[in-house]
């Protein structure tokens, strides 16, 4: 009896230490950028820790704010935050350098490399890789068509946006939606899936020619 209490004790002890070890595989230390929504400047920047189990997703800031997302549905990439509102990790995000989460008012850019941030020049390349305001090239094909690249870190879009009514311009290349409103010089993208924005920013096509 002894014997098999040494035996089971010996079992639950190594079981035990892989669901350590399994737990420990999952979280690793990264840097963490936070962009208020539509905002183009970081409020929030530093290491940070990244949580992945059985889909779910946990990141803690430095300043011990921490964000719990639960996955949704058969899509991975579709969560719902700690207060019950939709979130989505961007397809593609940042590639193998980490990952972009979505919330709904805030966008946290997840870098495995942890030393990004740590000099001027560093700095300047992650502003202008990874800044939430995508370098945007719209050209003149005719009145009612215009063809727009929009480009920021992974995310990239290329196709032809349609006048629908106005000075309003739509496209789609079946993961995201791109309007154009001409007039009120502004640019949103949605995820088709979702419905959630991917971005939403102030753009003129001014210097790009008369539509």
């Amino acid at each position: 009896m002894k014997i098999k209490t040494i035996v089971l004790a010996s079992i639950l002890s190594i079981t035990s230490l892989g669901i350590t070890l399994a737990a420990k595989a999952d979280t690793v230390t990264a840097r963490c950028d936070v962009y208020p929504k539509g905002e183009d400047r970081a409020t929030s920047t530093g290491p940070c820790t990244f949580s992945q189990r059985q889909g779910f997703v946990s990141i803690q800031l430095q300043n011990g704010r921490r964000y719990e997302l639960t996955p949704v549905g058969n899509q991975p990439s579709n969560y719902r935050d700690q207060n019950g509102q939709r979130a989505f990790r961007e397809s593609g995000g940042l590639g193998d350098k980490g990952q972009i989460f979505r919330l709904a008012n805030q966008s946290i850019y997840v870098y495995w490399d942890t030393a990004s941030g740590n000099d001027n020049q560093s700095n300047q390349s992650t502003s202008s890789n990874s800044s939430p305001t995508p370098v945007t090239v719209i050209t003149r094909k005719t009145p009612n068509q215009i063809t727009v690249r929009i480009t920021e870190g992974e995310f990239k879009y290329s196709g032809v946006l349609r006048r629908t009514s106005g000075s309003t311009f739509i496209g789609s290349d079946g993961r995201v939606r791109v309007i154009y409103d001409r007039k009120a010089a502004r640019i949103t993208i949605i995820n088709v899936a979702t419905g959630d924005e991917f971005y939403n920013y102030t753009f003129t096509d001014v210097d790009e020619g008369r539509l």
